[in-house]
């Protein structure tokens, strides 16, 4: 990835309004921030949240709080706790989300 034309910035995280994605089950919570072609987000997951789609979008996801389970259209699963990453090309492999207890995460695509 390279980025251009993007001056020195700051984000309070708090003060970005929060958008409300439901999914199968649960709910998430998305403050988005958008840099020219590079989306930027802080996502909360409810507990019990099951998304309702399988993403074919590629992304650098960070879990800050709580564990989340990511599934990959072929079956593997994953278990990610606080401090753990993943990353993903675009059209590679599909995946969701899901958590039992609910996870917050930092997101960028």
């Amino acid at each position: 990835m390279q980025i251009d034309d993007l001056p020195f910035g700051t984000t309070d995280w708090a003060q970005v309004p929060a958008t409300e994605h439901p999914g199968e089950t649960g709910t998430a919570f998305w403050r988005t921030r958008q840099f020219g072609p590079i989306r930027v987000r802080m996502v909360e997951y409810t507990p019990g949240y099951l998304a309702d789609h399988w993403c074919r979008k590629g992304h650098i996801l960070l879990v800050i709080d709580g564990v989340l389970e990511t599934e990959l259209e072929d079956g593997r699963r994953m278990t990610l706790k606080a401090g753990m990453s993943y990353q993903v090309a675009d059209g590679a492999e599909a995946h969701r989300s899901s958590t039992a207890t609910g996870a917050r995460l930092f997101v960028v695509d």
